[in-house]
Parts: structure tokens; sequence; C-alpha cells
């Protein structure tokens, strides 16, 4: 996956507009018509996640660490509260 280096400032729930149309990816999809999100690595390491029905909407910026922690927290088990 190629990283994205975005003009100015990157910050938790900036436009998602500002990191630009290219470099966004689908990690998955499912039986839900195509709402999913979408995830964007950046230069410096981090991941931008958007809602792919509003890529102008808010994307959330993760630290490596973090979105490694989510995915096997995942793996794991532990978000399976959130299926029931």
């Amino acid at each position: 996956m190629d990283r994205i280096k975005p003009r100015g400032r990157v910050y938790n729930g900036m436009p998602a507009r500002e990191l630009g149309s290219e470099g966004w990816h689908k990690p998955w999809s499912g039986g839900n018509g195509g709402n999913c999100l979408e995830a964007m690595k950046l230069a410096d390491g981090r991941i931008a996640v958007r809602q792919s029905t509003d890529p102008d909407g808010p994307a959330l910026i993760y630290t490596s660490d973090e979105m490694t922690a989510f995915i096997q927290g995942a793996k794991a088990g532990a978000a399976d509260f959130l299926l029931s």
C-alpha cells in the first residue's frame, strides 16, 4: 500500500477530503451494499479511516500501534459483543 503525504496538519476528525481522494482502500467488503470503511496509510505511518458513504466526512487518525491493538483485539474476539 502506498503511503500518502497530505498537505497541512493531520488531526483526528479532520475533513477526509483534505487527505485527498487517492490512496483510500476498502480493507474488506461485506454484504452491506458497499457501505463500509476505507483506510489510508499516511507517510508518517499513521492510518486514516473514513466512512465510504461519506468521503467528505471526518477522518479518524490512528497510530500504527493503535491500529495493531484494534486488529489484534478484534481477531481475539474482544469486539464480539458488538455483533450480538
